[in-house]
């Protein structure tokens, strides 16, 4: 790198003009060494070695002050020290956070003042102090509401006890009708028979004959829709059970409906019934459902083989009285 850049047409400051042509004056520099050894502090040639000064003023001519000699090291020395401290002393950026796809205010991989990265923040710490006061809330509000709901379930499913009795009404209130439980875990003689559903029908052909049609197994139609079924419907689980508890509930052992409850479950079931043998294709092409009829067969769960106990594997039936298909028909013989 050429120092005095003398081969350079560039423009030069007047100091380095007269710098160069002093220089040119005094002729080249003698290098170390190449005359005699003289006396300590003087050259080659016997003269004494004057310490080169910088020079003080900016006026041309003006003699070099040998008093200050660290003014020149200061101006060629403190640039670069100012520059070191501003690299390590920067603060940090204030700009807007932006994310690896450049939007600005979205949470992404940052660094901090020193260069180290950041991770980014996630889930609720990735909010605002508001937004996360906000959710804290909304979460408390919802386990609040779920530990209650399963309580109140604990409540309704558990044998009679004080809470039971003194806030039955409240617990009914909201268990009925969107979540009512039978599972009878805690009664004393779990549920121990299979009870399977049927029904029948009296069809009238086209020629103004009756024919009756065989029984139809509803229950076990419904269990081979499950089985095997990760995620059988509703339907296929309760509709059918939940009905024929409904009607045993609602009617005495005489098959006679006890109040409004036992009429509503007779509609229920004659409507299952009729849409059951509908899917069947019951009828037949031309012919008409006219009446149908209910049985229900009743079998023991077998204990296992290591109890003593014996029950009977005997099958018992239950056998309504036959309904009209339509509800217009029930009406006229009602009347």
């Amino acid at each position: 790198m050429d120092a005095y850049d003398t081969g350079s047409d560039a423009r030069q400051g007047r100091d380095e003009r007269e710098g160069r042509a002093e220089r040119e004056r005094s002729g080249p520099p003698e290098r170390e060494g190449s005359g005699p050894p003289g006396p300590e502090g003087s050259d080659g040639s016997g003269q004494p070695i004057r310490p080169e000064t910088p020079e003080t003023s900016d006026e041309p001519g003006q003699p070099r002050d040998p008093a200050r000699p660290e003014v020149a090291q200061v101006h060629q020395v403190a640039p670069e020290r100012h520059m070191v401290d501003v690299a390590l002393v920067a603060p940090q950026s204030r700009e807007p956070a932006r994310s690896e796809t450049g939007g600005e205010g979205e949470v992404g991989v940052g660094a901090g003042p020193l260069g180290e990265a950041v991770e980014p923040r996630t889930g609720v710490a990735a909010l605002s102090p508001r937004y996360q006061v906000g959710a804290v809330v909304a979460l408390a509000v919802v386990a609040a509401a779920v530990c209650a709901h399963i309580g109140l379930v604990f409540l309704h499913v558990a044998p009679s006890n004080t809470l039971t009795k003194q806030h039955g009404a409240a617990v009914d209130e909201w268990i009925f009708p969107e979540f009512e439980q039978n599972w009878k875990l805690f009664a004393p003689n779990p549920l121990q028979q299979n009870v399977s559903v049927q029904v029948r029908a009296e069809v009238s052909e086209a020629d103004g004959s009756l024919r009756t049609t065989g029984w139809y197994d509803l229950s076990a139609e419904d269990g081979r829709a499950i089985d095997g079924n990760p995620l059988p419907s509703h339907t296929q689980q309760n509709e059918l059970r939940r009905a024929w508890d409904f009607f045993v509930a609602s009617h005495d052992s005489d098959n006679r409906p006890v109040g409004l409850r036992g009429t509503l479950s007779e509609t229920y079931l004659r409507r299952i019934a009729v849409l059951r043998l509908d899917r069947a294709e019951a009828a037949e092409p031309g012919g008409v459902v006219e009446r149908v009829q209910y049985r229900s067969r009743t079998t023991n769960v077998k204990p296992p083989s290591w109890s003593g106990e014996k029950v009977s594997d005997r099958a018992t039936y239950r056998e309504l009285p036959w309904w009209p298909a339509s509800t217009r028909e029930k009406e006229g013989e009602a009347a």
